[in-house]
């Protein structure tokens, strides 16, 4: 994927990771740090990366338009890009979501999420820089495994989190905002994984 001149695709693919990583981060923060009177500044932050993300993503599709032969199908880098920026689409939503139901206490699971998501990321990070030497790396595979193994831990503590809150809770409104949160920590952890997902997909098309 790395091109002796012109656009560098593997390049622009990082680069999205990485405003991945910082919106789990800066989500991380915020769950760690709960302060419900700071959170319209946080999400101004957050907001900041994530439209970052969306103008990387927009130059490689213009791009992309006036590529004469790209190093893989049009269709992978576009499926790719989308998903990377999903990913960071999915934890800005979980601040916003933090933020129009105006929670102000954080639910002990949602700790838990944010290390996932944040472990997730960095994984992601990982893979991504494996990803121009596809063919000849040995650990781009375990990266792969290991995304799939966060997200079915992902899972596994959405489940759990559900239920004790379906079980202890007697409030309406803690019901019904804390099922949209959990929903969407539970998206960001199967929004990695499909960029893992595709990842390998791409790696079985072209080996």
């Amino acid at each position: 994927m790395l091109r002796r001149r012109g656009y560098n695709y593997y390049e622009v693919f990082q680069k999205m990771v990485n405003y991945a990583c910082e919106a789990a981060e800066m989500l991380r923060g915020i769950i760690d740090n709960y302060k419900a009177d700071t959170l319209s500044r946080k999400i101004v932050d957050m907001h900041k990366i994530e439209h970052t993300a969306d103008l990387e993503k927009h130059a490689m599709m213009k791009n992309l338009l006036k590529e004469f032969l790209p190093p893989i199908e049009r269709e992978d880098i576009i499926q790719l890009a989308e998903q990377i920026d999903n990913a960071t689409d999915c934890i800005e939503e979980v601040a916003m979501r933090l933020y129009m139901y105006n929670i102000k206490t954080i639910r002990d699971e949602a700790f838990e999420f944010v290390k996932i998501i944040t472990s997730s990321t960095e994984t992601m990070k990982q893979m991504m820089g494996e990803f121009p030497n596809f063919r000849k790396s040995s650990n781009i595979h375990k990266y792969i495994v290991e995304m799939n193994d966060k997200e079915e831990e992902g899972d596994r503590l959405y489940t759990a989190a559900m239920r004790r809150l379906y079980v202890e809770s007697e409030d309406p409104v803690e019901i019904m905002t804390w099922t949209q949160v959990f929903q969407c920590l539970e998206d960001c952890c199967d929004a990695c994984e499909d960029v893992a997902d595709i990842v390998e997909s791409i790696i079985m098309k072209n080996i």
